[in-house]
């Protein structure tokens, strides 16, 4: 394969060209240590805090618009800054004048030790940028991957209200300079022996996978940065999707919704809750803005999490991936896609290519939800999944799937035997609250003793039950409503 070594993007209005990049090195990493701009901050380097926040411009798909996003630069990559703008902190105020962001969070005091106040700035300059009228809920999901000790969070969120009332800057226009960084050709990077490639279309994947087929696969990074800033991996050969078109690509058909693997879940999240309304609150709960702007559908599948919270929706709705080896394509069930713990039937030189989610049905309610430590931006204990249609008082159909009970996110196959054909009732579910003691046999961890999971598994069984008995329960998102 062909290709450039130079990483080009734009910073502060210039063209900054790298050459001899560390393909592992991070853009927390170049910012602090390298050009020594200190606003960026580390405070996990796992993506968990915020405070490492920046925001990255790049063209969309038509070559013809600008997409800002937030992500956590201690664990995005350098290289993968190619052919994007990089915006931090430093980059905002105009000589003398600051920000409208950096202004309303000094006059409502939003700042006390000021160690997170920097990721917070990125966070909310992205929604600026984004959204010119945001209401509460959208202030609150924006600012839900930035933890603050100090302050509580009012005169943050005060501040996020107040921004848009400062005379607005004059809009820069980015995709000119964007333009100007794109290349035609792959990026293709040697370093003290490791390699990382950028490839330009998915037939060079392919062949790049089939002649490395240890390499590591790079979509967001925001688990396999981890393997670097936490478990001191070194990746000998790194190969990055993020350019690839064909992997990128989001479309619906007659009978379901095909996502690309490549695509993010910020773009794929909204195309499946159109379709799956109730899915709402669980995909709002997924990670943080900063995390579904980098990370992708399939890299979520392929990490093979058991508490991935992506998989358990999925799987009841019958979700079929799409894998390739070469130039060859099969097709498995996401049902028959684990094995054990992060073990997948993924051959050597196989990646997965697209993700085909079956469209709804009138008569089906499909549902998920979520318990973990933090509601918002945490890792779940337990997630699971249902799937239900009931003709004349009587259950015709019902899947339900686990996450963070066992090995790998599955089915709960005793549960649905319990449910299906059975009057949907109180009794039903009390029988299948016994069944689901049956299908798994969970850890204790740091998340939750095993005890506590069945339990909770178990009531959210029940809740499910309630709320297609038309009980609104209150959530965060509605209580006091």
């Amino acid at each position: 394969m062909a290709g450039s070594a130079t990483v080009r993007f734009v910073l502060d209005g210039d063209i900054v060209e790298l050459n001899d990049v560390d393909p592992t090195r991070t853009v927390l990493q170049f910012l602090r240590e390298d050009l020594r701009r200190k606003g960026s901050k580390e405070g996990c380097a796992e993506g968990d805090c915020g405070a490492c926040t920046v925001v990255v411009a790049e063209l969309d798909r038509s070559g013809d618009g600008v997409l800002l996003k937030a992500i956590n630069s201690c664990i995005q990559f350098l290289p993968t800054l190619d052919g994007k703008e990089l915006i931090t902190v430093e980059s905002l105020a105009d000589g003398e004048s600051l920000h409208p962001v950096q202004k309303a969070l000094i006059d409502n005091h939003g700042s006390q030790c000021g160690f997170c106040t920097p990721g917070f700035v990125m966070s909310m300059y992205a929604l600026y940028e984004t959204n010119a009228n945001p209401g509460r809920q959208d202030i609150d999901d924006a600012l839900s991957g930035n933890l603050c000790r100090c302050t509580g969070y009012r005169p943050i969120v005060a501040a996020a209200t107040e921004m848009y009332s400062a005379t607005a800057p004059i809009p820069k226009d980015r995709r000119q300079q964007l333009q100007q960084v794109q290349r035609g050709d792959s990026l293709q990077i040697e370093h003290r022996g490791r390699r990382f490639f950028a490839p330009a279309n998915v037939d060079e994947f392919a062949s790049l996978l089939q002649q490395n087929p240890e390499a590591t696969i790079l979509a967001g990074g925001t688990d396999v940065g981890l393997w670097v800033t936490k478990q001191h991996r070194e990746l000998q050969t790194v190969i990055y999707t993020g350019r690839i078109a064909e992997l990128n690509e989001l479309d619906v058909s007659d009978s379901y919704l095909s996502v690309g693997a490549a695509v993010t879940l910020t773009a794929a999240i909204p195309a499946i809750v159109r379709q799956y309304p109730r899915l709402d609150e669980l995909f709002r709960r997924f990670a943080s803005p900063p995390i579904r702007n980098a990370g992708t559908i399939g890299g979520n599948i392929a990490n093979g999490s058991p508490i991935g919270d992506s998989m358990a929706a999925l799987m009841v709705l019958d979700t079929s991936l799409v894998l390739r080896c070469g130039t060859l394509e099969r097709e498995l069930s996401l049902d028959s896609f684990y094995h054990g713990y992060m073990v997948s039937d993924l051959q050597p030189g196989e990646f997965i290519a697209r993700v085909k989610i079956p469209l709804p049905t009138d008569d089906a309610i499909v549902s998920s939800q979520k318990w973990s430590k933090r509601f918002d931006q945490d890792i779940s204990a337990v997630c699971t999944a249902y799937r239900l249609v009931v003709r004349d008082g009587s259950v015709s159909a019902f899947r339900m799937a686990c996450g963070g009970l066992a090995a790998t996110v599955s089915r709960a196959t005793k549960t649905e035997a319990a449910i299906n054909g059975q009057p949907w009732s109180d009794a039903t579910i009390e029988n299948a609250c016994l069944a689901l003691a049956e299908d798994f046999a969970p850890i204790t961890d740091m998340r939750a003793s095993a005890d506590s999971r069945l339990r909770v598994s178990q009531n959210l069984l029940r809740r499910f039950f309630a709320e297609t008995q038309s009980e609104q329960l209150p959530t965060v998102y509605t209580y006091g409503r």
